[in-house]
């Protein structure tokens, strides 16, 4: 009888005793035991990590199960990381029909993904988030009641001028904020390989702390300047009144795996 089961796609590596026994003790998305998925190409070290899981298992308009399948496949990738392997890691729902299908898949692009791997050795993603908070409020000497005495000025024409100042010092700061914000952006480009720009949060995925998002990037770092990386960031961010910066990571270089190949057409 036909399997019914998928193959999902959950990485490419190299095949290492390390790989090869962490994958064997790892469970995916719908508890189905991994395996590294070598290429018919013999010689070759490169392979999948793959499960075999029923089609259901991948129904992504399911929001009560998405989460869920998200951080199981984000496990079995995390826990490859751990064996000090490059990792590229793979989109959620790749799948193929049967192994035969990942095998042809993978010696189709096996230069390309070596090529990546290559690139990825030694190197972590981290995320840099940049959050925009003036302090806008304007002094207690803005405020008044029914006449500036040294002016003579009604209320009406005083509280112009109060919201013109009020704008004027919102402007600065603002601009204040966005001076070091690129500051920021361009140290940490100086110690990453690479850089991906994500937009900008907005709403619940903002999260509740206080600010606007203004940059939301992620970076490609060697592994060995992570420690140098998070303090030059967070420096470039010290005393600047209304700015925030929040460094997550390090990950699998999820932003950087799987790039468009040069001569690849976008699919119809």
């Amino acid at each position: 009888m036909t399997d019914p089961h998928l193959v999902h796609a959950y990485a490419v590596l190299r095949r290492t005793p390390e790989a090869t026994a962490a994958a064997s003790r790892l469970r995916g998305l719908a508890g189905e035991p991994i395996h590294l998925l070598d290429p018919a190409v013999t010689g070759s070290r490169l392979a999948f990590a793959v499960g075999h899981v029923p089609p259901g298992a991948l129904d992504l308009d399911d929001l009560d199960r998405l989460e869920s399948t998200v951080r199981s496949h984000h496990a079995v990738v995390a826990a490859l990381v751990a064996t000090g392997a490059a990792v590229l890691p793979l989109r959620l729902a790749t799948v193929y029909p049967d192994e035969d299908g990942a095998r042809r898949a993978l010696d189709t692009r096996r230069a390309y993904f070596l090529s990546l791997l290559d690139r990825l050795t030694g190197h972590v993603e981290l995320g840099v988030k940049i959050y925009a908070a003036p302090d806008l409020a304007p002094p207690e000497a803005d405020t008044g009641t029914a006449q500036d005495p040294a002016t003579g000025l009604g209320v009406g024409r005083a509280y112009q001028m109060i919201r013109r100042r009020r704008q004027r010092r919102g402007e600065e700061a603002w601009r204040t904020v966005a001076r070091a914000a690129a500051r920021l952006t361009e140290t940490a480009g100086t110690l990453a390989a690479d850089r991906v720009t994500h937009t900008p949060e907005r709403g619940s995925l903002a999260g509740s702390a206080p600010g606007t998002n203004v940059g939301n990037d992620a970076y490609l770092v060697p592994a060995d300047r992570v420690v140098a990386f998070r303090a030059s960031v967070l420096a470039a961010a010290e005393g600047v009144p209304g700015l925030r910066v929040e460094i997550t990571g390090p990950w699998a270089p999820y932003s950087f795996a799987l790039q468009p190949e040069p001569h690849e057409e976008p699919a119809a």
